[in-house]
């Protein structure tokens, strides 16, 4: 019972890392760069993303450029661009399997099929997290470096913005999630080969009977 209390909270873990991971990817605002300028009206909010550019007036006007070229843009960005929708497609494979192999369900037949198959979805939540993980750590490094860098002028200095903040927390969930599962499914397996199930012995009853026969004759 306490095994399956703890993978249905992995499970939920889980799926806040696969709704935070696709909301990352999608956002726009992975760094952010704030021109206040001299005059408060004219101020101007700069956010870049994975896929889009946008700029938000102080007027209320809102506006975003697609990113259609993919060459040429960083090689950061690229990267960040394929392993977050390989972690998206990782974490909904993870969904998918776990449903199936939790305690919890009735679908996935016998025990060792069940654990097989949550001990599969573990793995993929944690290789999605490790996906996940990758692209924020690379993407803030590249903007501390250039914030730091004093030949880069101030207006084209940039901060993180809200989008790497929850890769980073879906990463996290999708981790923990995965050791969760997959540590849960593995402690089931090593009982199973150091405590092997006792085979027990009985007598066959030819024995007894052949045991009785002789006693009779010694009467």
């Amino acid at each position: 019972m306490a095994s399956a209390s703890l993978q249905f909270f992995a499970f939920i873990l889980a799926l806040f890392g696969v709704f935070g991971d696709i909301a990352a990817t999608l956002l726009p605002n992975w760094k952010v760069n704030a021109d206040i300028g001299s005059n408060i009206i004219t101020a101007i909010t700069q956010m870049q993303g994975l896929w889009m550019d946008c700029t938000w007036y102080s007027t209320g006007m809102f506006s975003c450029t697609l990113k259609y070229s993919i060459l040429s843009l960083p090689i950061y960005i690229q990267a960040a661009r394929t392993t977050m929708v390989l972690s998206c497609i990782l974490s909904a494979f993870g969904i998918c399997i776990t449903t199936v192999g939790m305690k919890c369900t009735r679908l996935g037949g016998d025990t060792d099929s069940k654990n097989n198959a949550c001990f599969a979805g573990g793995i993929c939540f944690v290789l999605a997290g490790i996906f996940g993980l990758v692209p924020t750590c690379w993407y803030t490094r590249e903007i501390i470096s250039n914030f730091l860098d004093q030949t880069i002028p101030e207006s084209s200095k940039h901060e993180p913005g809200g989008a790497v903040y929850t890769g980073f927390i879906s990463a996290g969930f999708l981790l923990i999630a995965g050791v969760i599962f997959c540590s849960s499914c593995f402690k089931r397996q090593q009982g199973a080969w150091i405590y092997p199930p006792k085979q027990h012995h009985f007598p066959s009853t030819e024995q007894e009977s052949n045991a009785g026969y002789s006693l009779k004759d010694y009467v």
